[in-house]
């Protein structure tokens, strides 16, 4: 009988030890990542006078997004992986001068330690100055992500430098000269 005891008690101790260290798992991974935010860099090229762009994101962010959009199962060994990503930045992310949209190059991507890099290189000569910044990147998926657009050109009549932020109520914004 002590014998029976013993061994239920150790089995449901051992079950709430388990639990517990489930829920403690669990309650630190939805803890871990509270803040949900991409960073892009516009540098202009003197030398080639076009428009570079890196993008970095949370890549299962990406991932989870596309998986909602395209209701299927979504990692890196998804077959349409490169052109899945390279589609939903491409339409979430958007340069124009005026109501031209500027054409962009898609020179590819890289996922480094849980971190997406994507590459786009403008396919014309363009300037930041008045240049419309459209970011919707994760901002449907996740109502508190922030997305901050750095920008730099400098040119020999003018230097422009700064900062654009973007979320799910702030979408778009024009780039103006620092004077």
């Amino acid at each position: 009988m002590l014998t029976f005891l013993l061994s239920s008690i150790s089995k449901r101790a051992i079950g709430r030890i388990l639990l517990s260290i489930l829920l403690m798992a669990a309650t630190h991974t939805i803890v871990a990542h509270t803040y949900f935010f991409g960073v892009s860099e516009l540098n202009y090229n003197k030398v080639t006078q076009h428009i570079e762009v890196i993008h970095q994101l949370t890549a299962h962010d990406i991932e989870n997004a596309i998986a909602e959009i395209q209701q299927i199962n979504f990692s890196s060994e998804h077959p349409k992986y490169d052109e899945l990503i390279q589609k939903y930045i491409e339409k979430h992310f958007i340069l124009a001068q005026g109501d031209k949209a500027i054409k962009m190059n898609w020179i590819g991507f890289e996922v480094k330690r849980g971190q997406l890099f994507a590459y786009q290189e403008s396919v014309s000569k363009e300037i930041l100055t008045h240049l419309m910044v459209k970011n919707t990147i994760l901002v449907d998926t996740y109502e508190k992500q922030v997305n901050t657009v750095n920008y730099q050109s400098s040119r020999l009549e003018n230097t422009i430098q700064g900062s654009l932020t973007f979320d799910h109520r702030h979408r778009v914004a024009i780039i103006t000269s620092n004077e």
